[in-house]
């Protein structure tokens, strides 16, 4: 299968794309964003990497150059380094992800990666012979480490890097606030926001999510472009932050961290039979 088959996109306006892997039919599903600017490009999550993205941008045009110019240069980011955000950075010849999660990317590092899929998420294989037990999010070194406050500059716009731990511990969202559009990854989608994974923590989620609540009071954020199922607004960001806080108890500790042992359990042993 082509790159031009595997995925799809679709235009948002003001630059974006919104990218979908067509044949991975599973709520795990990563949304892909590209973001145009005047100087570079940025591709926000890559996907598992069955097929190549950047192929797949060339191929369907939305990295044509302007009329005498050469092509812009393409900067991938990852929000963090889970297997469906992160398997297709080895496609891309540079890198940007969250210092504390870099060790992780390079050594290819599928536990923290927690690399969990299977055959019937897969509609149509990539390839003759696929199967999900082999897929290993591989190796990647990173060119860039983003902190906290860093700015991605893409000539007419500016992309800055908020760490918001919780969901991982080098989730980060990206803000354009001049559109006052957030990027959001796992942080926050309109879903139930999952934090019993490794490196998950509860209390790193409660801060992240107050300050999700800061940028809807100070009036910065009205669109919010995240890493699962569809686009929301401000009022939603509000709730499905609030709502996290309100329910993040005793109770909830504690079952988390049950949940937590359970995946933990789980994921070492999927990783051990596949290098074994």
């Amino acid at each position: 299968m082509s790159a031009l088959e595997w995925f799809a996109h679709k235009p948002l306006g003001g630059g974006i794309f919104w990218i979908q892997e067509r044949f991975y039919e599973s709520g795990n599903r990563a949304n892909i964003w590209l973001v145009r600017g005047s100087q570079r490009d940025v591709v926000i999550d890559a996907g598992l990497g069955l097929r190549s993205l950047p192929d797949y941008l060339r191929a369907a045009g939305l990295l044509a150059p302007a009329e005498g110019a050469g092509p812009r240069p393409l900067l991938a980011v990852a929000t963090h380094v889970h297997f469906d955000h992160s398997g297709g950075l080895q496609h891309f010849e540079e890198v940007a992800v969250h210092s504390a999660e870099a060790a992780a990317l390079l050594r290819g590092d599928n536990y923290e990666a927690v690399t969990w899929l299977s055959d019937r998420e897969v509609a149509r294989p990539p390839r003759p012979g696929w199967r999900a037990r082999h897929f290993r999010v591989p190796p990647v070194r990173p060119t860039r480490l983003l902190q906290e406050g860093d700015v991605i500059s893409l000539g007419d716009r500016q992309l800055t890097v908020m760490h918001m731990p919780g969901h991982s511990r080098g989730s980060i969202c990206l803000h354009d606030k001049d559109r006052k559009i957030l990027f959001s990854g796992d942080v926050v989608y309109d879903g139930s926001m999952i934090d019993w994974l490794p490196y998950s923590r509860v209390s790193d989620y409660v801060s992240s999510c107050q300050r999700l609540m800061e940028l809807v009071d100070r009036g910065l954020v009205e669109k919010v472009l995240p890493g699962h199922f569809n686009i929301f607004g401000a009022e939603r960001l509000y709730r499905l932050a609030s709502n996290y806080i309100s329910q993040a108890g005793v109770c909830h500790k504690v079952s988390t961290c049950a949940m937590r042992s359970i995946a933990s359990i789980a994921l070492r042993i999927t990783n051990s039979r596949v290098t074994s």
